[in-house]
């Protein structure tokens, strides 16, 4: 990804990784690419949005934010892989979902002016374009593309944590693996065209709650049914209707 000029560049070295600060200001051209929401802008908006927004880099395993913590930044993904989870009181880590190249995540956070309920961590080295509060409040006020674009983003959303309350109480392995990435390929949150996803057995393990182990014979199957090919480096989806309501 191109980036307009450098700005500064800093490291921060935290009990859970290093998080890369490399930060710089997105050019227009480059937030037209990783944001959907930015081609149903007005000139004069999609100006303001490009001079409210950094890119900072963080490397795999760093968190972006913990519970807890107020991040005054709506959060998009460059590139890389972030992952949304929390902790049970038990102790119990919990995948949400998992936010890939194009999507968007915070803007509940951010309109509530509230801290934010759940842990970000960057599954990989991996690159985040941050909204400034201001620039998103003056958007939200003033621009109806960006409004539509919150409405149909709060919609997808909503579903994607109803089908998440349904995978954890009803489905087995294979059918929670299927709906996870089947979610992944939602066209409204992650707008990326194409069938193959760029995530290793593991990542995907950790996106739908499972062990590597159990998440290597859940692909197996759905292989063998001929929803998905696992390949060197990701899986490639053959049959994305049929995934998605896999039970």
């Amino acid at each position: 990804m191109r980036i307009a000029f450098f700005v500064h560049c800093t490291s921060e070295c935290t009990g859970r990784g290093i998080a890369l600060r490399t930060q710089t200001v997105i050019a227009r051209e480059d937030l037209l690419q990783i944001a959907s929401w930015a081609q149903h802008l007005t000139e004069r908006e999609l100006r303001r949005a490009c001079e409210g927004i950094v890119c900072k880099n963080f490397s795999k395993g760093s968190y972006v934010c913990h519970r807890g913590d107020r991040l005054d930044s709506w959060t998009g993904v460059a590139t890389g892989l972030l992952k949304v989870s929390a902790f049970s009181k038990t102790g119990k880590a919990i995948s949400l979902t998992g936010i890939r190249s194009g999507g968007w995540v915070g803007e509940g956070a951010m309109l509530k002016d509230e801290p934010r309920q759940y842990d970000l961590v960057a599954m990989r080295d991996m690159q985040l374009a941050l909204m400034n509060q201001v620039t998103f409040f003056w958007l939200y006020e003033t621009s109806v593309g960006f409004n539509h674009f919150l409405v149909r983003q709060f919609n997808e959303r909503l579903g994607q944590f109803i089908a998440l309350l349904e995978h954890e109480r009803t489905m087995d392995a294979p059918a929670r693996l299927a709906r996870t990435v089947a979610w992944l390929f939602n066209p409204v949150l992650y707008p990326e065209p194409g069938a193959h996803l760029d995530l290793s057995q593991e990542e995907i393990g950790l996106l739908s709650g499972l062990s590597r182990q159990s998440a290597n014979k859940a692909l197996k199957i759905l292989e063998r049914e001929n929803l998905l090919s696992i390949e060197r480096g990701g899986i490639t989806v053959l049959d994305l209707p049929r995934l998605a309501r896999y039970d």
